[in-house]
């Protein structure tokens, strides 16, 4: 298939790329619960004569294209899109917004499925052309960053055997028709911690007969702040957040345990690792001091999206041909986490944004807000990058 040929070939397909990415907006699914998704994809698929399995990580679709000119020793890409939505109330207005009660797509999966969809049709149409595979896995459950093991456990990489793989996340922090791409980290780790600080209840008028664990629990909250500022080099991005914390029943009563819960965000593994070891350290010699005792569990999560940096090069030159060199940027890592990281793993690949805001059109609320909307000029943007990226590696360039 001629280059020359993509943009052309893409744009023919934004039509249904806005169509489809309406429809899912308006049917919201959660994480696991993808059915109504994954059965249009499914379909879809079937209809581009691809190989289709279901099924694969409980509800997810996986679509293998051969290519016509596929001969032995013929590489293999995998394309990857998440499909699941969040439990929030969309506050939009819109005419496709959602219909499902407390349930959004607040993060641009539909976006992501559309996308997708309309690059499997943009080769599929050329296949005869195409010299190797292309395996689309379109993925349940990233929100609750669950659905990527299970769909690489169910053999979503293998039959064929994928060897490279790339995705894309619709970025609103980015204005539309931008694409930002690095090699090494762009997506965080991402771990839960669950801090219990147990002291001894009474009456809130004779703390000196008691041990106060909300006391104990606000100092542990500062120092965890220390770890960052004080033990991870000003270099390396990290967080620490408590976001939640449960205690006491009354206004004078001192309760017997306060829960305080968090997570914590880095791109280094040795970082990473350093925090998740010092944290329960630091709050049970804090907790400690006060009288009181803090037991720590931790619920480890997933790790940094580091993007290979000959898969990084090969991606920047599709965008680069995509919207021009002007408008593709490296400074674009950020401190979310995605299970994308767990097919980069795998396999050498990249992950890449998708600038979706407009400032002008007012749209510019964040992922996971109930204000969330995107500008849909995004979708042929991320298609055409994909579609190219792909193509260059079955090509032999990376």
């Amino acid at each position: 298939m001629a280059i020359a040929d993509i943009h052309a070939a893409v744009a023919a397909h934004q039509g249904e790329m806005i169509a489809t990415r309406r429809d899912l907006h308006q049917h919201p699914e959660l994480a696991f619960e993808e059915t109504r998704t994954a059965a249009i994809i499914a379909d879809r698929l079937r209809a581009l004569d691809l190989e289709v399995r279901t099924g694969i990580g409980r509800t997810g679709v996986v679509g293998v294209l051969r290519g016509g000119q596929a001969g032995a020793g013929a590489r293999t890409i995998m394309i990857r899109a998440d499909i699941d939505a969040l439990p929030v109330q969309e506050a939009n207005t819109a005419d496709y917004h959602s219909q499902e009660p407390g349930k959004m797509h607040a993060c641009g999966h539909d976006g992501h499925v559309a996308i997708a969809l309309a690059v499997a049709a943009v080769l599929a149409e050329r296949r005869g052309e195409i010299p190797g595979n292309v395996v689309f896995a379109f993925q349940p459950a990233e929100e609750r960053a669950s659905g990527a093991e299970e769909m690489i456990r169910d053999g979503a990489m293998a039959d064929p055997q994928v060897e490279a793989v790339i995705g894309l996340h619709i970025w609103n922090q980015l204005p539309v028709g931008t694409v930002g791409v690095r090699p090494g980290p762009i997506f965080a780790s991402a771990d839960e911690i669950i801090l219990t600080v147990r002291g001894r209840g009474g009456h809130g008028a004779m703390p000196e007969l008691n041990i106060d664990p909300v006391v104990a629990a606000a100092q542990i909250v500062t120092a965890l702040q220390t770890l960052v500022s004080r033990e991870i080099s000003p270099f390396h991005p990290a967080v620490v957040t408590i976001g939640a914390i449960h205690g006491g029943t009354a206004f004078n009563v001192i309760a017997d345990e306060v829960v305080l819960q968090g997570t914590v965000r880095t791109h280094d593994a040795a970082d990473r690792a350093h925090l998740m070891r010092r944290i329960p350290e630091l709050a049970a010699q804090v907790a400690g001091g006060l009288r009181a005792s803090c037991a720590t569990r931790s619920d480890i999560g997933i790790p940094p999206c580091v993007s290979d940096a000959t898969m990084a090069d090969l991606v920047r030159r599709a965008a680069e041909a995509t919207v021009g060199a002007d408008h593709v940027t490296a400074d674009c890592i950020q401190t979310v986490g995605d299970d994308m990281a767990f097919f980069l793993n795998a396999v050498p690949g990249c992950y890449f944004l998708v600038g979706a805001g407009n400032p002008a059109r007012g749209i510019t609320a964040p992922h996971h807000s109930a204000h969330f909307d995107i500008d849909e000029g995004c979708l042929p943007i991320g298609a055409e990058v994909l579609a190219r990226a792909a193509l260059a590696y079955l090509a032999g360039v990376a």
